[in-house]
């Protein structure tokens, strides 16, 4: 198979699938529509790509020597998926008038790719199959694949979410799919913990 093929399978298995980030984007999506959702999406694969580039470019190796360091962001990820949880679960599901900008962050979106497990295994699994031997060309080639693939997977849970918006008119829904969410995600959080 030809390489850039497989790198863009391995991308968008791993993109696509429900985890954390999609979660959220989904929640976005559905709560202050598409595009308000855009500003997360952008920031959750700038911030995945740059973690992707950082593995790629040395991170891991300093992580191996230091495997406290990565049972702290372990650790940190656990109590930020917690945190997101927490958030989704006390909210009142009802939007004010000014407040449908509202929304995740770039930076949250960011963020959260950094305390996100499933993003950490993606890069090192990725980076481990298709950058070996310190290749930094393809480590960039990688990496800029990931973004546009990245992008368009967290843009489709961010656009379903903006598609299942026209159900969730009543505040009680909301607060429905927000503690449905937010169970989705104390569930990885404990799921990571007792991994």
């Amino acid at each position: 198979m030809d390489p850039y093929l497989s790198m863009a399978a391995f991308a968008l298995a791993s993109s696509i699938t429900p985890g954390p980030v999609n979660l959220v984007a989904l929640n976005c999506g559905a709560r202050f529509g598409f595009r308000a959702s855009t500003r997360h999406v952008l920031g959750a694969t700038v911030g995945f790509t740059l973690l992707l580039l950082s593995i790629g470019l040395g991170l891991y190796a300093l992580l191996e020597r230091a495997p406290i360091l990565m049972r702290g962001i372990q650790w940190g990820g656990v109590a930020f998926l917690l945190y997101m949880a927490y958030r989704l679960a006390v909210d009142d599901g009802r939007l004010e008038p000014g407040q449908a900008d509202g929304g995740p962050s770039l930076l949250d979106g960011a963020l959260m790719q950094w305390l996100n497990p499933k993003a950490w295994l993606a890069s090192v699994a990725g980076m481990g199959l298709f950058a070996a031997n310190d290749d930094v060309l393809r480590v960039w080639l990688f990496a800029g694949l990931y973004f546009l693939i990245c992008y368009a997977s967290i843009a489709c849970w961010a656009w379903a979410g903006s598609f299942l918006s026209r159900y969730l008119q009543q505040a009680a829904r909301v607060r429905w799919l927000n503690r449905a969410m937010a169970l989705l995600l104390a569930g990885s959080a404990l799921y990571l913990l007792a991994g």
